[in-house]
């Protein structure tokens, strides 16, 4: 037998016996706590059978219900007269274990009387398949400030790829708990040299938080930071961090629109020229609404004539004589030839009526004061806003913008990462998207632009090395192959009109129900090689959260120049 595989007895910690007033199963059994220890929710324990033929059954699993009762009374009212010492009755408490694992790989179940013990180091590590994981990426603690793990290969895109993320929205700490996952992942080692060239891609939605990812966190204690060392990590801020923002309206210097921090952050924005020749219209109109409306077909028309349009040294571009430098100036351009009889079958299509063509021109029009100042041809050097990714982590901040500004955004983004990691045809080096509020992007009912991306994202990623992590408050609200295609799924608190869906399940009943009473930094967490999900706590974040938590001019706990490989680099 494989030496890893000690005998059980050899453990100093036996807690529990099999009992023989409930029917054992393989999957199921329930056991008597000695009364000197107990036993509560998640602890992990080992039982071991011997069977006539001389094999020895190890059977390991998770304490998923405990329950305590008096053994001889009748009546609830019995609890006074035995604590008064009048009616003689034996405190019992029993719990429930879920097994994870056999070894070998006879499933036959224990017996009333045999012993069960409390599994700590190599036997955990045994019960939750931690030992055969070869790349093991720490998750979290256990309430007994234990290392739990990932296996990386379903992460990676080896045998599975995508992070779901649920939970109620400031509660659930989703965005959180994204970025701990990804410091983990660059921090840990087990990226090799790889991580140099891995990048991440997170759109900020909501205030200005990941504007500090890179400065160190002031209010991180001694405590807390014992928590990441449990874990092998060493606390701080992320390494390479590069920031943009939409610039604000009516700029003409084009300065990022933030006001938390200043230095260190590059408006982003498309010229008319890549506007109308990268066909981004369609992203103007990437409401899954939108997607069933006639006049789809005006905007692939107008595209096309776009695409034709010759362009100025400074992003602009020409429609007959006229130059084109801000977007009001292009939907006007875009608008007067709809409108005319002469050019208007010719933009819009032979077979289009007025009232489609109208249709297209409000939505058009409501889109100018929300995307104007993303998309212009009149500021110099406009390659200097171009969003890039030469550094590790890379956070676009959308959170000031309309709800069709932040779809644009997003979806001109996703598109460009899609489709340079789709010319490069290789997995190598990985490039994770995080993406908060999924469900605005890829709703369950009907389609536009980014919903396709992401669908093809969660379908084809994996093999593309392009990693999803997105997040949600209700699973039950984004389109379904996203979701099943995410191999880990995790849950914060939940509703617990969500719970109930079957989305979730994923999750044992009694898990389902503590999801609804979970604190900020504790999560739940599904891998396909664990039967069981883990319930896990997460530490608090070593990187500033917020102005108030950065430490002044704080980048990394090392010199840059000296370790980082990223510093220096042009952004």
């Amino acid at each position: 037998m494989d030496s890893d595989y000690q005998g059980l007895d050899e453990m100093d910690e036996v807690v529990a016996r099999v009992i023989g007033t409930q029917d054992s199963t393989p999957m199921k059994f329930w056991v008597a706590v000695d009364p000197a220890y107990y036993l509560q929710l998640d602890d992990v324990v080992a039982v071991e059978r011997l069977l006539p033929d001389g094999t020895l059954v190890k059977l390991y699993g998770i304490v998923t219900d405990v329950k305590a009762k008096h053994e001889g009374a009748r009546f609830d009212s019995d609890v006074f007269l035995i604590m008064d010492g009048i009616l003689p009755a034996e405190v019992s408490q029993t719990a429930e274990i879920t097994t994870t694992r056999f070894e070998p790989g006879i499933f036959v179940p224990p017996l009333p009387g045999e012993a069960v013990f409390k599994a700590r180091d190599k036997v955990r590590d045994i019960a939750l398949y931690f030992d055969k994981m070869e790349l093991k990426l720490p998750i979290g603690l256990t309430r007994d400030k234990e290392g739990l793990f990932l296996n990386l290969e379903f992460l990676n895109g080896s045998r599975g790829a995508h992070v779901n993320i649920s939970g109620i929205s400031g509660v659930a700490t989703k965005t959180s708990y994204a970025t701990f996952l990804l410091y983990s992942l660059f921090n840990c080692g087990i990226l090799g040299k790889e991580a140099i060239n891995t990048h991440v891609l997170i759109f900020n939605v909501k205030d200005e938080d990941l504007l500090f990812l890179d400065k160190k966190n002031v209010k991180l204690t001694d405590d807390q930071r014992a928590d990441y060392h449990r874990m092998a990590l060493e606390p701080g801020p992320f390494r390479s961090v590069e920031f943009w923002a939409p610039p604000r309206r009516g700029d003409l210097n084009a300065a990022p629109d933030v006001t938390s921090r200043y230095e260190g952050v590059t408006s982003f924005f498309w010229t008319i020229a890549e506007f109308c020749k990268q066909d981004l219209l369609a992203f103007l109109f990437a409401d899954a609404e939108d997607d069933r409306q006639m006049y789809t077909v005006v905007i692939y028309n107008v595209m096309s004539k776009l695409r034709e349009a010759p362009t100025t040294e400074e992003g602009g571009i020409r429609i007959d004589l006229q130059t084109i430098r801000t977007f009001q100036e292009l939907v006007d351009a875009i608008v007067e030839r709809l409108q005319d009889e002469i050019t208007m079958r010719d933009w819009a299509g032979a077979a289009i009526n007025q009232g489609t063509i109208n249709a297209f021109i409000r939505r058009l029009y409501a889109s100018v004061p929300h995307v104007s100042n993303l998309i212009r041809g009149d500021i110099p050097n406009a390659s200097k806003h171009q969003i890039n990714w030469q550094k590790q982590v890379t956070v676009i901040d959308i959170h000031n913008l309309n709800d069709r500004a932040k779809r644009f955004v997003v979806g001109v983004t996703l598109r460009r990462v899609f489709n340079e990691k789709e010319r490069t045809g290789s997995a190598k080096p990985l490039h994770f998207v995080v993406l908060d509020e999924l469900n605005k992007y890829a709703p369950r009912e009907g389609s536009s632009p980014i919903k396709e991306i992401l669908v093809d994202i969660s379908e084809r990623g994996r093999s593309l090395g392009i990693i999803l992590i997105g997040a949600q408050q209700t699973a039950s609200e984004i389109e379904r192959r996203i979701v099943s295609n995410s191999s880990i799924r995790i849950v914060g608190r939940l509703d617990a009109a969500e719970a109930g869906r079957s989305e979730y399940g994923f999750l044992p009943s009694s898990i389902r129900q503590r999801a609804t009473i979970l604190k900020p930094g504790t999560m739940i967490l599904a891998q396909p090689e664990l039967p069981m999900p883990l319930v896990l706590e997460f530490p608090f974040p070593s990187w500033a959260t917020r102005a108030s938590e950065a430490a002044a001019g704080s980048v990394g706990d090392i010199g840059l120049e000296d370790e980082d490989p990223f510093f220096g680099i042009d952004n």
